[in-house]
């Protein structure tokens, strides 16, 4: 009799811890649906058309996660600012929101590997004088809160000595105090400089230069403690490398030259 009890409390003891860690692709699978947080002030990859519906590189890149897991997507829009408190508090399942894969991020969530590679462009307004990255010194400069090129911009300010970092909640926020001159110059990844341009809403706006910040890598990311959807994510990154799918998508959102998404030395 003590047998059988103890066997079946070690069997509902098993089955409670079971269910406690319960893996997160599992249950993605399981409610039929991927919420993906993707940032929508950012073209290409991410903005509303005429319709209001959400369109870019990652909304896309969202839909091909979720019909790979045979599931909808539900793109929910986060600013950059939100994209990890809206995955640590259970808004969003995973995030696919051109968001750089920092150590420092690292310690928070977990992160794929990269998915799409940014170079730095400086954009500036036309009556500031400004030409080039060094001669932005000295200058009122801003970028988008909580970004890449927001906190390296922000350093290279308290480097010089000179001149004003100001943050901004959007992308649309920094090139309107752009135009309307409230900001010399920003920095940013040269696929949204360009997109932004183009789309005529900012006069008197122009790239005029590279700036000397690194290749801005960027990944997904969900829990860190859910290895297993982790694993999904970066065996789908390099499948969409290996089908194609990738150069497609670039070629639709941005054109050109695809970005390497290797570093050398590291990994192939």
């Amino acid at each position: 009799m003590k047998s059988s009890l103890f066997a079946a409390g070690l069997l509902a003891t098993t089955a409670l811890a079971t269910a406690a860690h319960a893996d997160k692709l599992d249950d993605i699978i399981s409610s039929g649906t991927l919420r993906c947080a993707v940032v929508l002030d950012f073209p290409p990859m991410g903005s509303r058309d005429a319709d209001n519906k959400p369109i870019g590189f990652d909304v896309d890149y969202c839909n091909d996660l979720a019909a790979a897991l045979g599931v909808e997507a539900e793109i929910v829009e986060t600013p950059f600012p939100e994209r990890i408190p809206a995955l640590m508090s259970g808004r969003v399942d995973v995030g696919v929101a051109s968001t750089s894969d920092t150590l420092e991020r690292a310690k928070t969530v977990g992160m794929s590997i990269p998915y799409f590679a940014f170079e730095m462009a400086v954009s500036a307004n036309e009556k500031s004088g400004i030409t080039s990255f060094e001669s932005m010194k000295g200058k009122t400069v801003g970028a988008t809160a909580g970004t890449f090129e927001a906190i390296a911009l922000e350093e290279q300010v308290k480097a010089w000595g000179e001149g004003e970092f100001r943050p901004y909640q959007t992308q649309a926020d920094v090139f309107l105090a752009l135009s309307q001159g409230q900001l010399d110059a920003t920095v940013s990844t040269s696929t949204v400089a360009q997109a932004n341009i183009q789309t005529g809403n900012f006069p008197g706006v122009s790239v005029v230069g590279k700036a000397p910040f690194d290749t801005d890598y960027v990944a997904l990311f969900t829990l860190r403690e859910e290895y297993g959807l982790i694993n999904y994510l970066n065996l789908f990154v390099n499948q969409q490398v290996r089908t194609g799918r990738y150069a497609e998508l670039y070629a639709k959102w941005v054109g050109g030259d695809l970005p390497d998404l290797t570093v050398g030395g590291v990994y192939r």
